[in-house]
């Protein structure tokens, strides 16, 4: 399990912004695509909260799955909470709490208002905008339904993949996957949602009282 990377170096690698634009004779991305990508985020942030869960699955290059992680994602506004195997993490908005049970010890952030954090509901947004050409592959049966297979190229070379590809159904990214310059493949896939529950407030705060024993490592 060691291989496997936790889901926020998952996203930090796919999603961190970088500002990059698109270098001469590299090409322009495809109007259908943005279109698509655009209607994705504007539903997305007409939600007011989302509860989902997921699978991130990881592949070598022959193919072979060489590690699965599964758990579930709570989003309000800007802030979450994810719980994932062997880890959950909060966000309040100002700080975040990563809790790692196998050690039974949190530790505490405040998060930096002018960097460009990295957030599960990015994943949903426009994070395409600066950082990839795109193209739309058409229509793919995926799990036995038809889905719009849209292909990411990153403006970046130095990053550790060559291509992402995104499912998209109705309007929302039901599956991504990652391809490394390595041969390694990442395939995270939201296997629920609902996006009318009502989740509390305090979801978002990590509580010592409910964590018997918990070592506390503030970093603020």
């Amino acid at each position: 399990m060691k291989s496997i990377l936790s889901l926020f170096t998952f996203l930090f690698l796919l999603f961190l912004s970088t500002n990059a634009q698109p270098p001469k004779g590299m090409g322009s991305s495809d109007p259908q695509a943005k279109k698509i990508l655009d209607a994705v985020s504007t539903r997305f942030k007409s939600y007011k909260s989302v509860k989902a869960g997921f699978s991130l699955k990881i592949e070598n290059a022959s193919g072979k799955n060489i590690g699965t992680k599964t758990g579930n994602v709570f989003m309000k506004g800007s802030r979450y909470k994810v719980n994932i195997t062997g880890q959950e993490i909060f966000s309040d908005g100002n700080n975040t709490w990563t809790y790692d049970k196998g050690a039974k010890e949190v530790t505490i952030n405040k998060i930096d208002p002018t960097v460009n954090s990295i957030t599960p509901q990015k994943l949903f947004t426009n994070f395409y905008d600066k950082d990839f050409l795109y193209k739309l592959n058409g229509v793919v049966t995926l799990n036995g339904k038809k889905v719009q297979e849209i292909e990411l190229t990153p403006v970046d070379k130095t990053k550790p993949f060559h291509k992402v590809l995104l499912y998209i159904n109705n309007n929302n990214i039901t599956t991504t996957k990652i391809f490394e310059k390595t041969g390694n493949r990442y395939t995270y896939s939201i296997t629920n949602m609902n996006t009318t529950t009502n989740i509390p407030d305090n979801t978002f705060v990590f509580d010592p009282k409910n964590y018997p024993g918990v070592e506390v490592v503030d970093l603020r």
